[in-house]
């Protein structure tokens, strides 16, 4: 677990262990949620990165009877 400090501008910096595993670089966005008391920041994958992430999936599908 890593602390960080609020800086008097409201910012923070995310730790360079936690940058480095997930890749982050400067001016990516991330999004922010607040659930309850606390916050969770997401990177936005850029769609254009996300091409062909599902290629080689399977796309027959078992569906049920009563289902269209």
């Amino acid at each position: 677990m890593e602390i960080v400090t609020i800086s008097p501008k409201y910012q923070v910096v995310i730790p360079k262990e936690i940058r480095e595993a997930l890749h982050l670089m400067p001016g990516e966005k991330l999004q922010i949620f607040r659930y309850q008391n606390r916050l969770e920041l997401v990177p936005v994958k850029d769609i254009k990165k996300m091409r062909g992430f599902l290629k080689g999936i399977d796309t027959n599908i078992e569906r049920d009877k009563d289902r269209l």
